[in-house]
């Protein structure tokens, strides 16, 4: 007797079922994380801003992006205006090295900044011979502030709250962007300049 060869075994139900059932590689990625393709670094938030220099120009401070710098509000009639000597001082002796000031002269603070950009800009030169950044005369604290400062302040919070106190606060921001350091009217330039090589 005479055995018959059995007809191929068709595509079977259920595995085809079975294929029908599998979790979508997106769904199993997402829920256990460890495959889940990281996000591109997008910087600092401070490389984000865009300000106005003295002259009514837009000035983005990505231009900064691999510089250190001190950000400081200015005034020209205040008893810590002889800083400006040296703030223009850290300048010369770190600019190229990767630093720089960033001057934003501000009227809040006694009304000690009452004059025109081009005069603050003349005040500026004549006197001190500054050559670091200068910005538009900006609000620092309140409704109006400059929101590079209102980040700045929620980076580095002050004593008895956040907001600036008085002319010439400083806030020193390091080559990634980050803020890695505040100081009043009190502390000078040349007291910080330790912190400012720590971070060039």
């Amino acid at each position: 007797m005479m055995l018959q060869a059995r007809a191929p075994v068709a595509s079977r139900p259920v595995a085809r079922a079975a294929a029908a059932r599998r979790v979508p590689a997106v769904r199993v990625q997402a829920f256990f994380g460890a495959f889940k393709t990281a996000e591109p670094a997008t910087g600092s938030e401070f490389y984000s801003f865009t300000v106005k220099d003295i002259d009514g120009r837009d000035f983005r401070l990505s231009s900064l992006k691999g510089k250190a710098a001190l950000v400081v509000n200015l005034a020209s009639a205040c008893g810590f205006t002889p800083q400006y000597e040296e703030l223009q001082a850290v300048q010369d002796k770190y600019g190229k090295k990767g630093f720089t000031v960033v001057g934003f002269p501000c009227n809040q603070f006694g009304k000690q900044e009452p004059g025109s950009n081009q005069s603050i800009k003349q005040f500026a030169k004549s006197e001190y011979g500054v050559t670091f950044p200068l910005m538009s005369k900006v609000d620092v604290n309140g409704p109006g502030a400059e929101p590079v400062f209102e980040w700045l302040k929620s980076e580095k919070g002050g004593l008895l709250g956040n907001d600036i106190k008085w002319n010439f606060t400083k806030f020193l921001v390091d080559k990634e962007g980050n803020v890695v350091g505040r100081y009043p009217s009190t502390t000078s330039p040349a007291q910080i300049e330790k912190d400012i090589e720590k971070v060039l």
